[in-house]
């Protein structure tokens, strides 16, 4: 049996809705949820909190890297000055872009590390053809010095999710600023298989992409159209034949065109499909 130590591994969040990233706290005394702590990370020290203590851990924890302590109220003050400072740098970055003439150019936000020795400015761009912003970086590091100056291009859900606001369905914040963490991968035929139409303003969410609660019930509809008849299948009914016009999956309901007797809506259970699965 192995004498060695497991980690304590917790999980840091470095902004409000953000990603968690695993840190082994075992050099912590009774780490709990809610500490503010300071760590080193891939983009300097950082200031973040503990939201997750995690159970189960895994062979690839062990090398984890470790938190260095506790934040105390100067560590706390500190981080408010630098962002503080945050808005004036992405002001000054959206005049220097301007005079640059750099089109399609959108600075989103700025962050400083927790030490101020690392200023990462976001930006997006409107067009596919690559911006040369060598300038505009140049510009930012002699104003912004000692600290290195990185420009960071994300995409327009992550504008979003920075930007904040209200949603395309009227929620007063944008589930990108209010619970998602990750985006998961959009596609149409999710549209489709909950019956949602598709016109772009139906299915477009404030950054221009497709919206991301169309993911949110497309596995239910998924499992709840298996078994179903597709539309135009001819069926029988407790009324006689029909054609299937329509379905409601999650009700678990077709409705049927019967001719004369016009459009009825039936339980799955209760109509039977006349066609063969190779049938037309």
């Amino acid at each position: 049996m192995s004498d060695k130590k497991q980690p304590n591994v917790v999980g840091v969040r470095f902004c409000k809705v953000g990603k968690i990233y695993h840190f082994d706290a075992s050099d912590l005394e009774n780490v709990q949820l809610g500490d503010i702590v300071i760590v080193d990370t891939a983009r300097g020290t950082q200031l973040g909190e503990v939201v997750q203590l995690v159970q189960q851990v895994s062979e690839t924890d062990g090398g984890l890297k470790k938190i260095n302590r506790r934040a105390n109220p100067l560590d706390l003050v500190q981080r408010q000055q630098w962002q503080q400072m945050e808005q004036e740098v992405v002001t000054a970055c959206r005049n220097r872009a301007r005079e640059l003439r750099l089109q399609g150019v959108k600075v989103a936000s700025a962050e400083y590390s927790f030490d101020g020795s690392r200023l990462t400015i976001l930006y997006s761009t409107e067009t596919e053809e690559k911006v040369d912003l060598k300038s505009l970086r140049q510009d930012m590091q002699r104003a912004y010095s000692p600290a290195q100056v990185e420009l960071r291009m994300i995409g327009p859900r992550d504008v979003a999710k920075v930007l904040g606001g209200m949603g395309a369905c009227g929620l007063e914040t944008r589930c990108c600023s209010k619970f998602l963490t990750d985006f998961s991968s959009i596609s149409i035929r999710m549209a489709k298989e909950q019956g949602i139409s598709l016109t772009p303003a139906e299915i477009t969410g404030m950054c221009g992409r497709l919206r991301c609660c169309l993911f949110y019930e497309y596995d239910q509809y998924v499992e709840a159209r298996q078994g179903m008849p597709k539309r135009n299948k001819r069926v029988m009914t407790p009324d006689g034949e029909g054609k299937v016009i329509d379905i409601i999956p999650l009700q678990g309901k077709v409705v049927v065109f019967l001719g004369e007797k016009g459009n009825r809506t039936y339980d799955r259970q209760d109509i039977q499909v006349m066609d063969s699965p190779e049938g037309k």
